[in-house]
């Protein structure tokens, strides 16, 4: 059995994307300029050999355009190569990231010939005003349409929403996380809007017709929505952009730029079942000990103490106190 995963990444940036949402940059979110096709071969047997014997399961993820928007003879020539890997037994399965307008029943009826261990859908937000706002070229509606599809055909889904998008609010981010819950998502993925030079969005920003969130802003408003997929029991399987997509290169422009966005995320959700459990209490304790699963106390005392802090701050209390507990689920706590 295989203990850990990896996705073995394949960027293909804009290709296949119909138009330019007024955030997008992948050319800078993925330091990817251009595509030669024959190399992707090269780029999967790198990351195969760095793995080595390591007891991991891998799949090859085409990312960064619009995979089945490309033309349907690289589409299906991509899809061999990552077949070929599953057939010798290399990995596990095939990944992709598309819009949710290009889904079809022709789409579908090509992919069943594959092993597609998982869709990832642009979602963005499920309002169509927002959508608009950020030019995203396709309604909510067609949101719903292609999730169907891709669940009747068999395929697990995986949500990407985005908080701070233009026009958008903590209301529309909820409504949308619910959302991509009600539809049978499987897992989702966050991420707070950061500003790339060289976009729509840039520009409104330089024109003051546009704020970004600040990192707390984002980090909040990206917690109501993981506390929306914590209670409907769907993975959020990242929070914000990996540190390496040029967050700190000359692309970058704006926004809540943090390399441990998620950590951030997940301490306030701690810190917010920390407060839930003390307000509770008839009287806090001036001295308190806080029960959390085993390897998750960094988290929950928050970067730089801000959440053991903030605690004693809030409270009174003299002292706060952190113990690892084997027995508890992440994001539970014992007093």
């Amino acid at each position: 059995m295989k203990n850990t995963h990896v996705n073995i990444p394949v960027f293909i940036p804009h290709l296949g994307c119909p138009n330019l949402c007024v955030f997008c940059n992948q050319r800078a979110i993925s330091g990817v300029r251009s595509f030669i096709p024959e190399k992707a071969k090269n780029e999967i047997e790198t990351v195969l050999s760095s793995l080595g014997n390591r007891n991991t399961a891998a799949e090859i993820a085409f990312f960064g355009g619009s995979f089945t928007g490309i033309g349907r003879d690289l589409m299906t020539k991509l899809l061999d190569l990552g077949e070929s890997y599953v057939k010798s037994g290399d990995v596990t399965g095939i990944r992709f990231s598309t819009r949710p307008d290009y889904i079809d029943e022709e789409i579908i009826g090509i992919l069943k010939h594959y092993t597609i261990t998982a869709a990832e859908l642009g979602i963005q937000s499920m309002s169509d005003r927002v959508l608009k706002e950020s030019k995203r070229g396709h309604t909510a509606e067609q949101t719903e349409t292609a999730v169907k599809l891709l669940k009747d055909a068999g395929f697990s889904v995986v949500g990407q929403m985005m908080v701070g998008l233009p026009g958008s609010d903590a209301e529309d981010e909820i409504r949308t996380a619910y959302k991509i819950c009600e539809m049978g998502c499987t897992a989702a993925r966050v991420y707070p809007t950061v500003v790339f030079r060289d976009t729509e969005l840039c520009g409104r920003m330089q024109r003051g017709e546009y704020s970004p969130l600040t990192v707390e802003e984002a980090v909040r408003r990206s917690a109501d929505v993981l506390e929306v997929f914590l209670g409907n029991n769907v993975n959020c399987i990242r929070i914000g952009l990996c540190d390496s997509e040029n967050l700190h290169g000359t692309e970058y422009a704006a926004g809540p730029n943090h390399p441990s966005m998620g950590e951030l995320v997940e301490g306030e959700i701690y810190f917010r079942r920390i407060c839930q459990a003390l307000d509770s209490l008839e009287e806090v304790p001036e001295f308190c000990t806080i029960c959390v699963p085993a390897g998750e106390i960094s988290k929950a005392v928050g970067q730089k103490r801000c959440n053991k802090l903030r605690i004693e701050y809030k409270y009174n209390v003299k002292k706060v106190k952190f113990i690892e507990n084997s027995s508890l689920k992440r994001y539970n706590i014992l007093l």
